[in-house]
């Protein structure tokens, strides 16, 4: 009876904490991205407020206000200025589309007029009724998304209040995170309903993918971005920061990579005879961009992640998706959960698999 009572009260107080999480959730709702991008914030720059606090011993609450002074100088106000320009150069570009000054069919067109006869009629046969037909849809795709970008730039300047309140916020929970992150970190693990060392084998794991995420490969894309903005500005392509940003994006996507913006570009350069420009992409794509990543990515995490690259190109591509620019984590960080916990559970199992069967008493 006290067995079955003390199971109905453990019962009890389990859906107690499932629903006071899921009302908790819905109340922050509004705010869980900043809140993300806070703990991310301070995951990352964990070190350096480790170095401020050897620095000023004791005063922990100077460590995090520097910190995150430090975060807002080198990282928040850049990363506002550039939003800043790649908005307006996306405006510049979507007005010019709907005024006609700029038509991807007629590049596309360009493109098919200087390739040989024999190219073209295998183009014009490869599913589509002719390669008019093909060029109209890829330039509407284009048109599209321009539009979209374009949307969401004045969505964004008309929610200006929405977006200054959850930076706040933000920069606040940063804050206490730093300060008290030695703390928070191990209660949550300990508060895991796991093994202590399944609970700590996961956390080990979060905070890999998460450095490897953000430390490496957002540092190494935005090294490309930045390196292929300063390509098409030198070859006198219009809206060089709009196409960095895109080679950046690119970046983070595997065997992919930044080469399906620099390609196309580079092929009608010289499809319209602008022949040093293309082959100045050509080059800073192969020698500059292309190998930036083989120099900085090894430098700045390593390559021991353990995730596989098709995994890392899905996720990423689901995660913003389903979550915008927070899948970029988000996504890469769900796959190694789960490499990683199924990986727990065969470990186990084959432990168990291996423990010696206790002999059975001979009956009497």
């Amino acid at each position: 009876m006290a067995i079955s009572r003390r199971r109905i009260e453990n019962g009890g107080f389990v859906l107690f904490l499932g629903l006071i999480t899921v009302g908790l959730a819905l109340i922050v709702s509004n705010f869980i991205s900043a809140c993300l991008w806070a703990a991310l914030a301070a995951l990352l720059f964990q070190p350096l407020f480790q170095r401020f606090v050897e620095h000023w011993p004791g005063r922990r609450n100077l460590a995090a206000t520097m910190t995150l002074l430090v975060i807002t100088v080198a990282v928040v106000i850049p990363a506002m200025v550039v939003a800043s320009l790649v908005v307006d150069q996306a405006s510049g570009v979507y007005a010019q589309m709907r005024d006609g000054r700029i038509n991807f069919a007629v590049y596309f067109q360009q493109v098919h007029d200087a390739l040989p006869m024999r190219v073209q009629h295998l183009l014009d046969g490869t599913g589509f009724d002719s390669f008019e037909g093909a060029q109209g849809r890829i330039s509407q795709a284009l048109s599209d998304s321009a539009s979209l970008l374009a949307q969401r730039a004045f969505s964004i300047g008309a929610n200006a209040a929405a977006f200054l309140l959850a930076f706040g916020v933000a920069l606040y929970v940063t804050y206490f995170l730093l300060r008290d992150g030695e703390r928070i970190g191990p209660a949550i693990v300990r508060a895991l309903p796991f093994e202590p060392a399944v609970a700590q084998r996961l956390a080990d794991r979060f905070v890999i993918v998460v450095r490897a995420t953000i430390k490496g490969s957002g540092l190494v894309a935005l090294a490309q971005g930045a390196l292929g903005a300063a390509t098409f500005w030198i070859v006198g392509l219009p809206a060089a920061l709009l196409w960095g940003l895109l080679m950046a994006i690119a970046a983070l996507l595997p065997a992919i990579g930044p080469a399906i913006i620099w390609v196309p570009v580079a092929i009608y350069l010289f499809a319209t005879a602008a022949v040093w420009q293309g082959v100045v992409v050509v080059l800073s794509g192969i020698l500059v961009i292309g190998l930036i990543d083989n120099i900085l990515r090894p430098m700045l995490v390593g390559r021991d992640t353990g995730l596989p690259d098709w995994l890392v190109l899905v996720t990423t591509l689901g995660g913003i998706d389903v979550l915008g620019l927070s899948g970029i984590v988000i996504g890469p960080m769900a796959g190694a959960l789960f490499l990683t916990g199924w990986s727990i559970l065969t470990e186990q199992r084959q432990a168990r698999l291996r423990e010696p069967e206790s002999p059975t008493l001979p009956a009497a």
